[in-house]
């Protein structure tokens, strides 16, 4: 069997986060672990109306095949939306994928060659990590403070890396830290890829989810050379089960990401497409979203004070403005996936921050997610880490 694979199907391996999933379905487990959105906020009524009026009105179409590029009323929303945070989009830089995730899988289609660089955030989005590792690029991680990738340390990066096909960046609440780009790093990024010749991959799927502060305008609404290519997703702000999000990219590399998607799966689902349309149609998606920000705001707040409250000193964590994680980290003699274990037994699940530097180390941190479990439950496992917690450090204190 080995023989009959190919190379780059051992380069692959299951999702760390996947895999810690499956344990967290039985419903005793408080997990911490997923990006997940709260399912008590999906809107099931409203998509019963939704899905009533697309069979109605036009049945045959949303069951029909379409085209690769997308839902042309959904491609006009989305570009109006985007025009509205400053990114000159017309319906024809839209292309419909099936979730983020594929944004990113067709993006190392279309960017890379083996030996290529990938500059990253460090620590960076782990599906990312698996995307582009099928296509053997080299990752170059870069530090992150509290206001984002470091400009300093890209430009060395750029300065002494001559492969480098692109930067991806998740600039608003990054996954795993939860950390925001600020405004001055922004610009700064777009400079750069301007002077030394690479595209920047934007993902966004977390930019409405905030919680704090005045909404920072993406890294694209500063592209003055068609470098960005910026993605988004449905998943975060409607339903994950739609697999609805967007490519808004140059016309000349949009036209690569239609040919690749063509390969993959000919288009995403037309109903759920006009799904995702009809609703934008018939409810005020910004209320919607308004009723997401203060749950997930709430449960933040529940989450840092219970840190603060039961965590032991040693714990350092940051304090996103938005979004859906925190990121912890602890003294360098405390592996996270032996707190892990400990906590598995205790009926905590979390994410060990290991798994999100491509190049490995960093074992003494771990991601936080606060939006999918009840503020009680927050407390409660908070409450049970810190017991775990504590008793590693007096372990790694006697040894």
């Amino acid at each position: 069997m080995h023989n009959i694979l190919a190379r780059r199907a051992s380069l692959v391996k299951a999702s760390e986060i996947r895999e810690i999933l499956k344990v967290t379905e039985n419903s005793d487990i408080i997990s911490f672990a997923g990006g997940l959105p709260a399912p008590e906020l999906f809107p099931v009524e409203e998509m019963k109306t939704v899905c009533q009026a697309i069979l109605a009105e036009d049945g045959m179409k949303a069951l029909q095949y379409s085209t690769t590029e997308g839902y042309k009323p959904l491609r006009e929303m989305i570009a109006g939306r985007m025009r509205a945070l400053s990114i000159a989009a017309q319906s024809e830089d839209i292309l419909i994928t099936t979730g983020s995730q594929q944004g990113l899988d067709l993006s190392g289609k279309v960017l890379l060659d083996e030996g290529d660089g990938v500059i990253c955030e460090s620590p960076t989005y782990l599906a990312a990590i698996n995307a582009f590792k099928v296509y053997s690029p080299n990752f170059i991680e870069i530090a992150m403070d509290e206001q984002g990738m470091r400009m300093d340390e890209l430009e060395t990066a750029l300065e002494h890396n001559h492969r480098i096909k692109c930067i991806y960046t998740i600039p608003d609440f990054q996954n795993p830290t939860g950390r925001t780009m600020s405004l001055e790093r922004r610009k700064k990024l777009i400079e750069l890829a301007n002077r030394f010749a690479v595209m920047v991959i934007e993902d966004n799927p977390y930019g409405e989810l905030r919680f704090s502060g005045d909404r920072l305008p993406p890294v694209k609404s500063f592209d003055t050379e068609g470098r960005v290519i910026y993605q988004s997703t449905f998943s975060k702000v409607l339903t994950p089960g739609i697999r609805v999000g967007w490519i808004c990219a140059a016309p000349e590399i949009m036209q690569k990401y239609v040919v690749f998607k063509q390969g993959t799966d000919l288009h995403t689902s037309t109903f759920s497409q006009m799904q995702v349309n009809k609703f934008v149609e018939l409810f005020d998606i910004e209320e919607h979203v308004s009723k997401i920000r203060q749950v997930y705001r709430r449960r933040r707040d529940c989450m840092l004070e219970a840190i603060r409250r039961e965590f032991p000193d040693y714990v350092t964590y940051t304090e996103p403005e938005g979004g859906l994680f925190l990121w912890i980290t602890l003294p360098a003699v405390i592996n996270a996936r032996d707190v892990l274990l400990s906590c598995l037994q205790q009926k905590v699940a979390f994410v060990p921050g290991g798994a999100f530097f491509p190049n490995g180390g960093h074992e003494n941190t771990l991601r936080l997610n606060f939006s999918n479990m009840t503020e009680a439950r927050i407390v409660e496992g908070i409450g049970r880490m810190a017991g775990i917690l504590k008793e590693c450090k007096n372990t790694a204190a006697e040894s």
